[in-house]
């Protein structure tokens, strides 16, 4: 087991921008950066990445975490691995420990078997297309026939899976590797057949290049036999959510900020190996937005590369459209007949090919109206139906600067008055927004909990009783300010702070100006918070923000990402000149900012406190001991005098 003090020099070492940017396109927004969540589909970025608290957090799906966390949720490791990946990535040596390893979630050890099992596929297929006879002379003279150098076989992992029924169940067998994971995986079918055989074979790895499936392409001609066949989606592999090529391409896309979309393995393996790098397949799927939403981690700019006959064109606009709704920069462009992206690189060359491509990629309002203009020009039904394609499309562009420059096209190009496509592109837009606000309000009515804010007690379903409603303002209230001690204690902590007293950390400051009411705290895990923040700092050890979001207790962990994550930066507004004075960032306020919120917080719990000692007064003076009457009215005054104090601190006035 690797030792706490490596875990913990490993994760204060991992710069967090440095490893998410190896799967996400960050931009600099402030002193954060911004992306598109990998997490989940999206179009305008809310992923948020913060270099100084070495956090991340995704403020569409909710998402955060540190490093660690990252590679275990985006590669489904465990925490072992993701330490060991971080610390061999900023070459730290790890102590081990004799003490045993925590088991792992029943989930990740499946995720892990099922990892092997593909890697373990991986090897058997390349070593029966480099290493056996039939591979050799059927699988391997095929490659070649397609002029596939042997470094970009073993760059893309193509392979062979002979024609025998058995044969890779039988050696998968042999090493050990279970039966339910095979087929889980698709490699063998229930009756224990090999799913795969007689076939070349091409690996589909994910983003960070881990083997997640296989398709198999048939060699001759079998009319009853498909030309493809693909392994079935499993718990590591997602085929909507892949593409084919891009673990290659990565680099060459973020480099070159374009991509190049093709439909075929083989079009991608061909351009790879002319030099074209920035290439791209959906994988044994139609597009989808999940697919393009990958590209667009790396680019804003796609063209689309699809063959030139009808079912290319119509897969073409469909993809086009699906690209606008991601935000993208879509051009498409269609080879000369007979030809897909295998054969005329093949045929032309690199820069031929490259040439050809700038020369030929269109934006979608020119592809459309080439496409059909010639049939529509003398035909106003036909124009009618082209305009409104065109005006469909527009309105699926988000950014209005871009979507009113495609306006301005069309109306010249179509000879149409701009403000009528003004005004239907709107329509269209304002009918797809009602659509989702729909499925919106339809989703939150399944919802179950109460997710609101203060302001929605107030207007709760009438047959609610008030007594209700005030309880629960007082305790959202009150979990306000739990949380802003917390916030403090987390991002500020272990900054020193001077009182009458002396220095001392906004921690200690903190707990002893709150220890006698600390009991009262609602949220335990902020409770929780405060003390250990105190603890550490009273031994020297406390780091501040990173204390808690690298911390072990994976609640304690989550909540310090949620409190000290911010979407927002703040406006340069030096840089434009104009120099304001005003009162200090909250960063560099902490010690009012401490004293305020201790004195908001106990303020709060005082008067609950009073409250419920009023109650028991109530319930004494009608039937209870005098002296014990007495006890409670000379603490209560007393409370009364100290909220009244902390009243006229905070400038409020109470009855």
């Amino acid at each position: 087991m690797i030792a706490q003090k490596s875990i913990q020099d490993v994760l204060y070492a991992a710069r967090i921008e440095e490893v998410i940017g190896e799967y996400v396109n960050l931009k600099r927004r402030g002193v954060n950066r911004i992306g598109l969540c990998p997490f989940h589909d999206e179009k305008t970025p809310s992923f948020i990445v913060s270099p100084t608290k070495n956090i991340y957090k995704c403020f569409g799906c909710g998402k955060a975490g540190n490093a660690s966390q990252f590679l275990m949720e985006y590669e489904k490791m465990n925490f072992v691995e993701a330490i060991r990946t971080l610390a061999a990535k900023y070459n730290i040596q790890l102590e081990e420990t004799n003490q045993n390893p925590e088991e792992y979630l029943e989930e990740r050890k499946h995720i892990d078997s099922l990892y092997l099992v593909n890697d373990f596929a991986y090897e058997y297929f390349q070593k029966q297309l480099l290493e056996t006879d039939e591979g050799r002379n059927i699988g391997l003279s095929y490659f070649k026939e397609r002029g596939y150098l042997e470094a970009t076989i073993k760059k893309f992992g193509l392979g062979y899976a002979p024609k025998s029924r058995t044969h890779f169940y039988e050696n998968a067998l042999d090493a050990k590797y279970k039966e339910e994971y095979l087929r889980e995986l698709g490699l063998i079918s229930e009756s224990k057949k090999d799913f795969f055989n007689g076939r070349v074979m091409f690996s589909i790895q994910n983003l960070s290049g881990k083997n997640i499936a296989f398709a198999g392409r048939i060699l001759g001609s079998n009319p009853k036999a498909p030309k493809y066949i693909n392994s079935p989606e499993s718990a590591v592999y997602n085929k909507r959510k892949i593409l084919y090529g891009l673990y290659q391409a990565k680099t060459a896309i973020r480099k070159s900020d374009y991509c190049i979309l093709v439909e075929g393995y083989t079009d991608v393996i061909s351009m790879s190996q002319q030099g074209v790098e920035n290439v791209v397949a959906s994988s044994g799927t139609a597009l989808t937005t999940g697919q393009l939403n990958l590209i667009k981690r790396f680019t804003d700019n796609l063209t689309i590369l699809y063959d030139g006959d009808k079912a290319g064109i119509k897969a073409a606009l469909r993809g086009m459209d699906l690209a606008l709704e991601v935000d993208l920069n879509p051009k498409i462009a269609l080879l000369p007949n007979d030809h897909d992206p295998d054969s005329y690189i093949k045929e032309v060359g690199h820069d031929a090919f490259l040439e050809y491509l700038d020369q030929n990629s269109k934006d979608f309002i020119l592809f459309k109206i080439d496409l059909q203009m010639e049939e529509a020009i003398n035909d106003p039904i036909k124009k009618s139906n082209l305009i409104r394609e065109v005006v469909e499309s527009i309105s699926k562009i988000r950014d209005r600067i871009k979507r009113s420059t495609y306006i301005q096209q069309s109306s010249l190009l179509l000879g149409i008055d701009e403000r009528i496509i003004i005004k239907e592109t709107n329509s269209i837009i304002r009918n797809n927004l009602k659509k989702k606000r729909r499925e919106k309000e339809r989703a939150q009515l399944e919802e179950t909990g109460y997710r609101g804010s203060e302001e929605d007690f107030i207007n709760e379903k009438p047959d609610q009783s008030l007594h209700n409603q005030v309880e629960k303002k007082i305790e959202a209230v009150d979990a306000y300010q739990e949380r802003d001690l917390a916030r403090i204690i987390i991002a500020h902590g272990n900054e020193t702070i001077k009182d009458e007293d002396g220095n001392m950390s906004v921690a200690e400051y903190i707990y002893g100006n709150i220890v006698d009411v600390i009991e009262y705290f609602d949220n335990k895990i902020y409770q929780q918070m405060i003390i250990e923040g105190f603890q550490e700092s009273q031994r020297g050890n406390y780091k501040g923000a990173e204390y808690f979001t690298n911390h072990t207790d994976e609640k304690l962990r989550d909540a310090a990402i949620e409190l000290v994550a911010t979407p927002y930066v703040y406006a340069k507004w030096d840089e434009k000149g104009i120099f304001l004075q005003t009162q200090k960032r909250p960063e560099e306020n902490f010690s009012d900012d401490s004293f305020q919120a201790i004195i908001r917080f106990k303020f709060r719990k005082i008067k609950r406190i009073m409250a419920s000692m009023k109650q028991k007064i109530d319930s004494i003076s009608q039937n209870g001991d005098p002296d014990e009457l007495r006890h409670y009215l000379k603490a209560y005054r007393k409370l009364q005098e100290e909220k009244l104090s902390m009243a006229d601190q905070l400038g409020i006035i109470v009855g």
